[in-house]
């Protein structure tokens, strides 16, 4: 059994575009790292920040809408068959 913070793993990043690869690089001089650490930093939030499905459609327009004064509810669509319009053709 490894202990807790054990290094044991390796990971080559291949095909990452130079320009990134150079900003990654500057980004660890400004931070007095190595780029190892600094990529090793990303890594670790990146897995260690909670991953937040988007707010879906209609919490979002409710979220919009009730800055603009709408106070009722707006009802869930989901599931409910929707009848297709018919428009007045001249």
């Amino acid at each position: 059994m490894l202990s807790r913070g054990a290094k044991i793993a390796q990971i080559i990043i291949r095909n990452l575009e130079e320009d990134i690869r150079n900003k990654l690089r500057k980004l660890a001089t400004r931070q007095g790292q190595s780029l190892e650490e600094v990529v090793r930093e990303i890594l670790r939030r990146a897995v260690v920040t909670p991953i937040e499905p988007p707010a879906r459609l209609g919490t979002r327009l409710a979220s919009l809408l009730s800055k603009h004064g709408l106070k009722v509810d707006i009802a869930e669509l989901r599931g409910n068959e929707i009848a297709q319009p018919i428009f007045n053709q001249r």
